[in-house]
């Protein structure tokens, strides 16, 4: 039988192993706060925030999907993919960069990608400090975009469509859809005297 993602699914959440019981507590973690801001804050009672919730919560766990494959400490598949990147990024510096400075110090890069990526997923998935963690995904996935530009068998529109919700889900404040971000701006906004934090928190959430 052809792969479908239905059993893909069930597969991927049943895979022994640490990773997936993080997972599955993530998941918990991001239903739970949904329900608590549902019920504890009456504006994000609204087919809209759910719908955000959902959204978010499934780009979140396909960056977490995602991360799988460069696990560390040897970080399988990362280094075939950048050397794809310095063979066909479209702009030279990028290439430049990757083949004479990434890619000979590639144990050091590699961790710095993998938590990246991690944290994203997980900013996602809780609904947490999401403003700027969609920002940190965009701009990975812009370095994807223009980095596999013209490898084979990769569809560039696929990364641009990525970055633009990365974009979307930052401009339009997602975590603020029944996330912890919406628990972090309530408590925020009953404090007003405190400017600063509030100027900070309305960059991060």
């Amino acid at each position: 039988m052809n792969p479908n993602p239905f059993s893909d699914t069930i597969t991927f959440l049943m895979q022994p192993g640490l990773t997936t019981a993080i997972f599955w507590v993530l998941l918990a973690a991001s239903a739970a706060s949904a329900v608590y801001v549902y019920r504890m804050i009456p504006g994000q009672r609204s087919v809209e925030n759910v719908g955000n919730w959902a959204f978010r919560l499934l780009i979140g766990c396909m960056w977490w999907q995602q991360s799988l494959w460069k696990l560390p400490p040897d970080y399988t598949g990362l280094t075939y993919w950048m050397g794809l990147m310095g063979k066909h990024a479209a702009i030279p510096l990028q290439a430049d960069f990757v083949n004479q400075i990434v890619l000979p110090h590639v144990y050091l890069f590699a961790p710095v990608v993998y938590a990246a990526e991690v944290l994203t997923a997980v900013s996602l998935i809780l609904g947490l400090f999401v403003r700027f963690w969609a920002l940190v995904g965009a701009a990975q996935i812009l370095n994807l975009w223009l980095g596999l530009y013209s490898a084979p068998g990769e569809w560039p529109w696929t990364y641009f469509f990525l970055f633009v919700l990365m974009l979307v889900f930052a401009l339009h404040r997602y975590g603020r859809s029944l996330g912890l971000d919406a628990i972090i701006f309530g408590r925020t906004i009953s404090q007003p005297n405190d400017g600063r934090l509030r100027r900070a928190l309305a960059v991060v959430t």
